[in-house]
């Protein structure tokens, strides 16, 4: 059987080629050697090469290394075989720049690093990304993500907290600085000194967090950013008082899904849920029916409606109009997040993006790190408003 450590050295020495591998092209590859066998080296060779080679350029250099690498089952490590075929073996200037590159490769001495910018031992803390990568991360959009970006992404959206902004709720609470006395406590307090009153105790009105409302599109355009976003706010707004909601052609009560502690279970449980993914946009429909059918889940004007949509409705304009101007009624602020803002020339022109732009009390731009980041800020200057 074909050892992992081999598979991970040969994959160090096509990363040290400029053969581009991560950790997830490994694991394919090692699926792949388990599926052909082990039996026939051609087998293993064209599984290798097809989950480990992406570029046409790097063909040659694969071949020349796995020649080389796996030449005899004796001859395990990429330090054993470099001497083979070093460029002292032969003229440089006759053998070819992939021949060059796997040599180099091949020569160098194989110390034991991670394949990709990090690495997923345990005992390195995942998190400990370099400047460069993590600025580059913030920056990029959900959808260009490579499966080591993802997995990274993944650690860092834990620590994003949603410091939403705090109201006066209705019932009162003991206060040093209150504004109405409180007789109850003040009497119990004169019965304790002969009738007198020591000092004066106040209430005031609690603080509570803002209940949300979360609307997230599930259509074809939006599908990757869904996923990314409910992951997200499934851990975010763990503390606040939610209702969540998904829409495609039809609405999809998330709220079972969301009581999951657990991230990936929660995943599964939206994907047995929702009927429409990746389905059409009709959030006119999908409105009414959360109006008519879930209208205690509005808590009246205190509600922040998240509205997460790129806003390329399929309905009619006029159901889409009188549906959001009843949401907006009915709750204290809607909120646009759109990942088309990530354009810096968007204009929301089409008859669904326009409709929804004059019916919101704000567009926030969703779609990297870096506006996560800044959306409870932003939420925080609009709800003040």
């Amino acid at each position: 059987m074909l050892a992992l450590e081999n598979l991970a050295a040969f994959a160090r020495t096509l990363q040290r080629a400029g053969v581009p591998i991560d950790s997830a092209r490994v694991a394919l590859a090692a699926q792949a050697a388990v599926q052909v066998g082990v039996a026939r080296k051609d087998d293993v060779r064209f599984a290798l090469e097809a989950v480990l080679v992406s570029r046409p350029q790097d063909r040659a250099v694969f071949e020349a290394v796995f020649d080389a690498f796996f030449r005899a089952p004796s001859e395990a490590s990429a330090l054993s075989l470099a001497a083979d075929v070093s460029p002292s073996d032969a003229d440089p200037a006759e053998l070819s720049a992939a021949q060059r590159r796997a040599q180099e490769a091949l020569a160098t001495p194989a110390v034991s690093q991670p394949l990709g910018p990090t690495s997923d031992a345990p005992d390195e803390d995942p998190l400990a990304l370099r400047a460069s990568a993590y600025a580059r991360l913030r920056q990029a959009d959900f959808k260009s993500l490579s499966a080591q970006d993802a997995r990274h992404m993944q650690r860092l959206l834990r620590d994003v907290r949603l410091e939403l902004p705090q109201v006066r709720g209705r019932r009162m609470a003991a206060s040093g600085q209150g504004t109405r006395l409180d007789w109850a406590r003040a009497m119990q307090w004169a019965a304790r000194h002969d009738g007198e009153l020591v000092s004066l105790p106040q209430l005031q009105r609690r603080k509570q967090a803002l209940p949300l409302l979360i609307l997230v599109d599930v259509s074809g355009s939006m599908a990757l950013y869904a996923r990314w976003l409910l992951a997200f706010l499934h851990q975010a707004t763990r503390k606040v008082p939610r209702a969540v909601f998904a829409f495609g052609t039809q609405l999809s009560d998330l709220n079972a899904a969301f009581r999951q502690p657990d991230t990936d279970t929660m995943l599964e449980s939206v994907n047995r849920t929702v009927r429409d993914y990746g389905s059409g946009t009709r959030l006119g429909e999908a409105v009414h029916a959360l109006l008519t059918q879930h209208a205690r889940q509005l808590v009246g004007r205190r509600t922040v409606v998240l509205l997460i949509s790129d806003g390329l409705d399929t309905g009619e304009p006029e159901a889409l109009e009188v549906s959001m101007r009843e949401l907006r009624r009915r709750t204290r602020r809607v909120l646009w997040l759109n990942p088309l803002l990530r354009f810096a020339g968007y204009t929301p022109s089409a008859r669904g993006p326009e409709v929804l732009s004059r019916c919101v009390d704000g567009m926030l731009p969703i779609h990297n790190l870096s506006s996560l980041e800044d959306l409870a800020h932003a939420v925080a200057q609009v709800v003040q408003h």
